[in-house]
C-alpha cells in the first residue's frame, strides 16, 4: 500500500508547538493550498485549508523557522482521525502527518534564521564544519 502526500502552500497561522506527557514535541499548523484549476463559473481558484501535524525534530524545526504566511512544502502521509465534539457528535478529520518540511520561498529580508531545510541541525562554524551530535 502507498500513502504519500506532497502539498505546498502558505501557513495560515504560526505553528503551535506542544509536548506530549512523555515530552515528545508535536507541532500543528494549517496550510492554504490553491487548487491547480479554476472554477468554471467564477474563474477563480479554490483554496483548500489542510491541517498538518509534525513530530519530534520536524516539529521543533517548523515551530522555530516558520511563521504565518511563509510558504512550505510538506511531504508526509494522509491520516484520518475520529473524535467526539463537545456536543457528543462523532466527527472525522483528515490531516497530513509530515515526514519532511521544506521552505517553499526564499529567505525574507531581515530573517536571519537557518534556511537550509536541515531540520534544525547545528549552524556551521566559521571553518565550514558543523559539530556532530
Amino acid at each position: 500500500m502507498l500513502n504519500k502526500v506532497f502539498i505546498m502552500g502558505r501557513l495560515t497561522r504560526d505553528p503551535e508547538l506542544r509536548r506530549t506527557q512523555t515530552g515528545t514535541p508535536v507541532a500543528s499548523f494549517s496550510l492554504a493550498v490553491d487548487r491547480d484549476f479554476k472554477d468554471k463559473a467564477t474563474g477563480e481558484r479554490t483554496t483548500d485549508f489542510i491541517d498538518v501535524v509534525s513530530w519530534r525534530n520536524t516539529a521543533e524545526f517548523v515551530s522555530r523557522y516558520f511563521t504565518k504566511g511563509r510558504m512550505a512544502v510538506v511531504e508526509g502521509r494522509l491520516q484520518m482521525r475520529d473524535w467526539t465534539d463537545k456536543d457528543g457528535n462523532k466527527r472525522t478529520s483528515a490531516e497530513v502527518v509530515a515526514d519532511h518540511i521544506y521552505f517553499g520561498d526564499s529567505q525574507r529580508s531581515g530573517d536571519t534564521s537557518n534556511t537550509s531545510g536541515d531540520y534544525g541541525a547545528p549552524e556551521p562554524q566559521q571553518d565550514g564544519f558543523s559539530e556532530l551530535a
